[in-house]
């Protein structure tokens, strides 16, 4: 007996193949190598120079707006001249104006590239916010001088370190030359600026969070020559103002290869030579509560508020040095004071959250999850997965 295909059976078969294609299509779309070919021509590497022309170093970084290239601060400190060079094709080489800005602590630098945009090139996305431990993550950048050279890993850690936001750490391999590259997540946006930190002669693979590259700003433009002679350094570490900032920069290298305890001494190094500097007190009452000494960090912040009463920030750290002695109700005052000063500071109202949750007040941690759901979503499904635990 024949069989006999109706039009409608034809049709319903077509239908099908069309749809595994396109299944397999965007699979193709999110897979690590389409991913590469569609964010490394906005890489780049970054070569410095002396005033003598000679060759300093070599780094990487990326392009998140026309003419606009992120790298490390370090890559280009003391550079009198810079270049970059593309990776797509056979690579051009382009001179550098000058930095829009540079954020020391960060170890970031905004360049601008302005013969760059002879040709269209891509800028890369931002990532809105920190992917969780465990999640996969790739470098492209120039180790060694392998231009282009691409690794990947898994988020391995992610810490909050104030005056800096998040930092990274991640099992994708690096070394020298990958300063400046970005982190990509699986969906090709940038979540982190590679930063070498070098502890016991062994490189620690850490980031600064993408978001930090959103406080650079555009409005001024500073040559090399003048970003290297700007200050006389030798002159400037022997006042105790320099020697303040000395102690205080070396605290912050501390923090970043979480390093508490040596970090603690710098930064109470540096509120002795300098009383007045808010900063360093907030990283003293941070570095206290890392070492479970919560009420010496209650004293810390309160002095940084006694300089500073509106920084929302200190206030919230404030709030966890309290929730941490086990002072709940002046964390819940402190908490709130922070998210009235700061109403899109989303880890005031998380932490809000995770307070009422500890008195149990589920009712008052759901509340905080709604203000959270559009300042971060990943904080706001953060504090709903203990709210339903």
């Amino acid at each position: 007996m024949r069989k006999i295909f109706t039009p409608l059976f034809t049709v319903l078969c077509l239908q099908l193949v069309l749809a595994v294609a396109a299944a397999r299509g965007q699979e193709d779309a999110n897979s690590l190598p389409a991913l590469i070919r569609r964010v490394k021509p906005a890489v780049v590497a970054v070569i410095t120079y002396d005033a003598k022309g000679n060759l300093l170093m070599s780094g990487s970084g990326f392009f998140v707006r026309p003419g606009q290239v992120v790298t490390n601060y370090h890559v280009i400190d003391g550079a009198r001249r810079v270049e970059i060079k593309t990776l797509d094709g056979k690579g051009r080489i382009y001179p550098v104006d000058g930095a829009f800005d540079i954020d020391e602590e960060g170890d970031l630098a905004l360049l601008s590239v302005s013969r760059a945009n002879e040709r269209p090139r891509p800028q890369l996305d931002l990532a809105a916010s920190v992917p969780e431990e465990g999640e996969r993550v790739f470098v492209i950048g120039n180790p060694l001088k392998l231009e282009g050279s691409v690794s990947d890993g898994i988020i391995s850690a992610v810490r909050e370190v104030p005056n800096l936001g998040q930092i990274i750490q991640t099992t994708a391999p690096i070394s020298h030359g990958n300063s400046g590259s970005p982190v990509f997540n699986m969906r090709g946006q940038v979540v982190g600026v590679i930063t070498i930190k070098v502890t016991n002669g062994q490189n620690i693979n850490l980031a600064i969070a993408a978001a930090r590259v959103l406080t650079l700003h555009t409005d001024k433009l500073t040559a090399f020559d003048d970003l290297a002679g700007r200050n006389n350094r030798t002159t400037f570490q022997q006042s105790a103002e320099g020697a303040a900032e000395w102690s205080y920069r070396n605290g912050l290298n501390s923090l970043w290869l979480g390093n508490y305890d040596s970090a603690l001494n710098y930064f109470e190094n540096a509120v002795n030579k300098n009383p007045g500097r808010v900063e360093a007190w907030i990283q003293v009452g941070y570095c206290k509560v890392k070492q479970g000494k919560a009420r010496e960090a209650i004293r810390a912040y309160q002095q940084a508020l006694r300089l500073r009463p509106n920084s929302a920030e200190t206030h919230n750290k404030l709030g966890d040095a309290y929730y941490f002695a086990s002072n709940f109700a002046e964390a819940l005052a402190a908490y709130r004071q922070a998210a009235n000063l700061r109403p899109d500071l989303p880890e005031a109202f998380y932490n809000l959250g995770m307070t009422y949750l500890e008195l149990g007040d589920r009712h008052s941690a759901l509340a905080q999850s709604r203000a959270l759901e559009r300042l971060d979503p990943g904080l706001y499904h953060k504090l709903l997965r203990e709210i339903e635990r």
